[in-house]
């Protein structure tokens, strides 16, 4: 007796499973609308329909929008996890626990994400918008929220400008001695600047 033929089969229409290439494909989606549409405009549910999943997904595979706009940028930072450790402690030294943070995280990965973003800003207008948004929006708006005495939009972006900038010469340029500086003592003398464009005067006395 001829053993019966397999049933054919269907290929499932609709949303797409809750399997690794689902995490794909809401990294896709996400890139492309944060590009677009900026940090608040790209919405979950838009990014969740744009990789044909359902939002819960979203949530799923990233704990929320923040996670996964921090994981479409590829950047080794969890801020959850980084802004309450920042965070926490004396006003004080609150710029010196930032610019150690920042150094441990880049240090750990040789700075090469780091690297590759800032390269992709330098010619990608969506790329630039992106960082942006992540250095303005998703870090210093937490720290500077909290502690700004005045002008907190300034503050983050002279804050902005001292990390990314030193990001820049120390991972990408890699100009020594900061290339190679250990890391105390670019914190020891960073730190104080950061300290002051967060909590200090910045006008000329």
């Amino acid at each position: 007796m001829a053993a019966p033929h397999d049933p054919p089969r269907v290929r499932r229409r609709g949303r797409r499973s809750g399997g690794d290439d689902t995490r794909s494909a809401l990294l896709d989606a996400a890139r492309a609308a944060f590009a677009e549409r900026g940090y608040e405009g790209a919405t979950v549910r838009h990014i969740a329909e744009r990789a044909g999943v359902d939002a819960a997904m979203v949530n799923h595979w990233f704990g929320g929008k923040e996670a996964l706009f921090t994981a479409s940028l590829d950047i080794p930072f969890d801020p959850a996890v980084v802004m309450p450790e920042v965070l926490a402690g004396e006003r004080e030294q609150l710029g010196e626990r930032l610019v150690h943070r920042f150094l441990s995280i880049w240090d750990a990965t040789g700075g090469a994400p780091l690297a590759s973003v800032i390269r992709s800003v330098a010619s990608h207008e969506a790329a630039a918008r992106m960082l942006r948004e992540f250095v303005t929006r998703v870090i210093l708006a937490r720290i500077v929220g909290v502690v700004a005495p005045d002008r907190p939009e300034l503050r983050a972006s002279l804050v902005g400008s001292q990390l990314i900038g030193m990001g820049l010469v120390r991972y990408v340029v890699k100009l020594e001695p900061l290339a190679s500086a250990d890391r105390a003592t670019v914190v020891a003398a960073v730190a104080p600047t950061v300290q002051r464009y967060l909590t200090g005067p910045l006008d000329p006395s």
